[in-house]
């Protein structure tokens, strides 16, 4: 019986190759990732940074847009704009800049919108060639003029509560009829009168205002009667909100102008504790306005300047 025959180191060697050849054409092992230089990851890092820039750009989108729209925008107004999220800053930068240039624009129309008077002379933006005369001279010798009259403080705190009923194109024009009635608003000759008279036929035809309203006017002269008595006049009352000095306001354009301020809420709510009525802030605001407690002409109006001299004289 023969020995099997011997496979020298040589032979054993090749064999090997030529089984690791073989297995790599049926499954190739896969390669192995070369090292990054020193500019791809720069690039990778700059990538990925970029992709954050929308949420960064969302959460500091008020800041940005506002300084974009200061500075887009030929006009000095700076009111807050709404900022809408969207999948990309440049777009919402884009689309607040247009909605900021239209609103400046509308705010210029606006504005330019009182220069065709024939006297050549700029008003606030609700007053236009087309407002009714006697609306024009409100606001051209009355509207924002400091008053310290009890008489006439009192008118103008009743004429602004009538506001919830009447606008004050209708206000005016029953001006006379309303101091007829109301024996022109001297709070201790109205006082006197009862509600049975204040509702009599006679002035429920007139259709003033409604009954409420009328009844609110009378309770009104008795409470301003009683502070006359503690303060010595209801004009040292009214104006020590403001320490006898009228605020000077700076608007620019009609919606800026507020209904009602801080202020206006802190004499509201002392009128309501001296059993006062109708007189809620929004009432308070447009009594302040027009008995010159503020001014709020606007700054391109004649009458803005006119005001603040007479304050000042």
């Amino acid at each position: 019986m023969s020995a099997p025959p011997r496979v020298d180191s040589a032979d054993r060697e090749l064999r090997s190759v030529l089984c690791a050849a073989a297995g790599n054409k049926l499954q190739q092992k896969p390669k192995a990732k070369k090292p990054l230089s020193d500019n791809a990851k720069s690039l990778t890092f700059t990538a990925k940074k970029t992709t954050q820039c929308p949420s960064i750009l969302r959460r500091n989108g008020v800041s940005m847009n506002a300084s974009y729209s200061s500075e887009a925008s030929s006009s000095c107004e700076s009111s807050p704009l709404s900022f809408a999220s969207s999948s990309s800053g440049k777009r919402a930068l884009r689309s607040n800049s247009s909605s900021s240039l239209r609103r400046n624009l509308t705010g210029e129309r606006d504005e330019k919108a009182s220069d065709c008077f024939s006297d050549g002379r700029r008003r606030c933006a609700w007053i236009t060639p087309k407002s009714d005369q006697c609306y024009i001279a409100f606001h051209d010798e009355e509207w924002g003029v400091p008053v310290h009259d009890d008489k006439k403080l009192f008118e103008l705190l009743s004429l602004s509560g009538a506001l919830a009923e009447l606008s004050w194109r209708d206000i005016l024009s029953r001006r006379q009829l309303f101091r007829e009635v109301f024996m022109d608003f001297d709070p201790v000759a109205i006082s006197d009168l009862t509600n049975k008279k204040i509702t009599s036929p006679e002035i429920a035809t007139t259709s003033l205002l409604s009954e409420q309203k009328l009844r609110s006017i009378l309770e009104n002269a008795n409470k301003v009667r009683k502070i006359i008595g503690e303060f010595g006049s209801f004009d040292t009352y009214i104006w020590s909100f403001v320490n006898q000095k009228p605020t000077q306001s700076q608007f620019r354009y009609q919606r800026q102008v507020p209904v009602k301020t801080s202020k206006a809420e802190l004499i509201s709510k002392d009128l309501v504790r001296r059993g006062f009525r109708s007189v809620s802030p929004t009432v308070i605001y447009s009594f302040m306005q027009t008995a010159g407690l503020t001014n709020d002409h606007l700054t391109c109006c004649f009458r803005h300047h006119e005001c603040i001299s007479k304050d000042e004289a």
